[in-house]
């Protein structure tokens, strides 16, 4: 009925039409499908050092946390953003280029209680696979090599996004984050507090704060 008709008819009124039911949304991506914009970023990429931060963090003492990075490192990344799941990583990590700040602490970490840097200069991160976790997340399987063992690990990744700077350099951001047992690959230098606790703890946070830039695109 049309309430704000002021000349009502005198007739019967037909009887109300039945409504239509509403049209149904139109269907979207199933949740944790890739977002096809991002088909334009596969290629060749390389993380930008200067931009770009692999660092960790460790409780020391119980009540505080030391973080610390790597200044140097090598990479190679492909990103197919089609299919994430053909994306592959690889960075090498130089052991004596460890920096927590503290000059008699570093020298701690390099030497044969941690990184034994003299005798493994390098450590390694190889991706075996990737997965759609949601949204612009990723769940990156990998193989981490720490001194002379080698154990798989799962790297959270967040898509942050996609530029070209005013240089027309390609870049594009992902964080990234995994927690390991650093026992599980031989660190196990600790000392005991009076209270019973551990000195540094044994689980480490890994962090991968990526900026990389195209070294070549897919044809």
């Amino acid at each position: 009925m049309n309430l704000f008709n002021r000349a009502a008819p005198l007739r019967r009124s037909a009887p109300p039409a039945v409504p239509k039911r509403p049209a149904a949304p139109p269907a979207s991506a199933p949740s944790g499908m890739p977002d096809p914009a991002l088909a334009a970023l596969t290629g060749e990429w390389m993380i930008d050092p200067a931009h770009s931060r692999i660092g960790f963090s460790v409780r020391h003492a119980m009540v505080t946390t030391v973080r610390g990075s790597f200044a140097e490192y090598k990479s190679r990344l492909y990103f197919d953003g089609r299919n994430p799941a053909r994306s592959q990583a690889e960075i090498v990590v130089s052991t004596g280029s460890v920096d927590t700040g503290v000059e008699q602490r570093d020298a701690h970490l390099v030497g044969r209680d941690f990184l034994d840097t003299a005798t493994f200069p390098r450590m390694r991160f190889a991706s075996t696979a990737v997965q759609t976790a949601g949204n612009d997340v990723y769940r990156m399987l990998g193989d981490l090599s720490i001194k002379d063992v080698t154990r798989p690990v799962v790297l959270e990744l967040t898509y942050i996004g996609h530029v070209t700077d005013p240089f027309g350099v390609e870049r594009v951001g992902f964080d990234g984050t995994t927690t390991i047992d650093r026992s599980d690959w031989g660190l196990t230098y600790n000392s005991r507090l009076a209270e019973g606790g551990a000195m540094v703890s044994e689980k480490v946070r890994l962090q991968f704060d990526i900026a990389a830039i195209r070294t070549m695109p897919a044809v």
